[in-house]
């Protein structure tokens, strides 16, 4: 079924809470809907996908047509052997996927919990956290390509998966709307548990379960990361950066205490967050925005903030650690 709102507020469907207007929100749940969406004749200037709103921000009035999916059925297609493959509509709340999963004793995405979003958006961003990415136990993805007026099935190689990166970025983006995800999804035991107070955490609710790492992973997200409910954000605003190996030793050299992940032989991960926090920006408040005071990574609206406001902050972290490390840091959250 298809549902249009014209003038439509968006606070409510960005998690930042910015008060701004859309022309126009068009929710669907059948995949079949977009071709009436898209029908010959009946053009979309100026459209955007929005899934939970939780990796967007608006800085002004979105004067175009905002495609929201809202189907929300989790189906199993395949009972294998040691695996099953599980298809999930885009609307899907990403944690009730997760959960579901969960429940039913099956492992890959337990370290991915809590995750605000949906499973539509989750491959476009690749969405990860404590070692593990959605490209982990994504075997397809099914998507409407709006200038072809066709439906498409992509295998997990094609979607070009990278960290915070996928080919619905880049080459699809204005093209492809997701409308549902499979899955493979084990069903042997297969823990991940060497990133940060991880394995601390499940130690200390006893064995390694399902259930035992994702609550672990949910106390630590909500010990850190802000409630979006009482303070807008985005979760992480930017994205670690990668540098080659020869900066991060020669980093490490100065600061010893600095983290650094290996991502290649060639290249290494830094923790943005630990960079902002260095450069004296934890915690920093700048009228309606800020810092959050736990997690450097994110940014807050206290209230009444604009896109603008939030975008202004930005810029001074980034010139912050600029200028204290040499290095770019970028926003992992999409600007509208």
């Amino acid at each position: 079924m298809i549902k249009e709102y014209i003038n439509h507020p968006l606070r409510d469907l960005n998690s930042f809470h910015v008060e701004e207007r859309a022309e126009r929100v068009i929710t669907f749940d059948q995949k079949e809907d977009l071709e009436q969406i898209f029908a010959e004749g009946h053009t979309l200037d100026n459209w955007y996908v929005l899934g939970g709103g939780n990796n967007i921000l608006f800085t002004r009035r979105f004067g175009g047509t905002l495609i929201k999916p809202v189907g929300k059925n989790i189906t199993i297609k395949a009972n294998l052997d040691d695996s099953v493959i599980v298809e999930a509509e885009a609307g899907v709340e990403w944690d009730d996927m997760v959960e579901w999963s969960v429940e039913r004793e099956l492992w890959g995405m337990e370290n991915l919990s809590l995750i605000p979003g949906t499973v539509g958006a989750a491959p476009v961003q690749n969405i990860g956290a404590y070692g593990a990415e959605a490209k982990d136990v994504i075997e397809r993805v099914h998507y409407y390509d709006a200038k072809e007026r066709r439906h498409h099935t992509m295998g997990n190689a094609e979607c070009r998966f990278a960290y915070r990166e996928s080919i619905f970025k880049h080459e699809l983006r204005g093209k492809a709307i997701i409308t549902s995800v499979e899955f493979r999804l084990s069903k042997s035991q297969q823990p991940s548990l060497g990133y940060g107070d991880l394995a601390k955490e499940v130690e200390a609710r006893g064995r390694v379960t399902l259930k035992n790492i994702r609550e672990a992973v949910c106390s630590i997200r909500r010990s850190k990361l802000p409630d979006t409910a009482v303070l807008g954000n985005a979760g992480s605003f930017f994205k670690n950066p990668i540098v080659n190996k020869d900066v991060s030793e020669r980093l490490k050299q100065e600061y010893e205490n600095m983290p650094v992940y290996p991502v290649s032989e060639q290249n290494c991960k830094l923790a943005a967050g630990w960079l902002i926090d260095q450069a004296g920006l934890k915690g920093y408040r700048q009228g309606n925005v800020g810092v959050h005071e736990r997690q450097a990574l994110v940014l807050v609206n206290f209230g009444g903030a604009t896109g603008e406001e939030v975008i202004s902050l930005s810029e001074l972290v980034r010139e912050r650690v600029k200028e204290k490390f040499g290095i770019t840091i970028d926003p992992e959250v999409n600007i509208l």
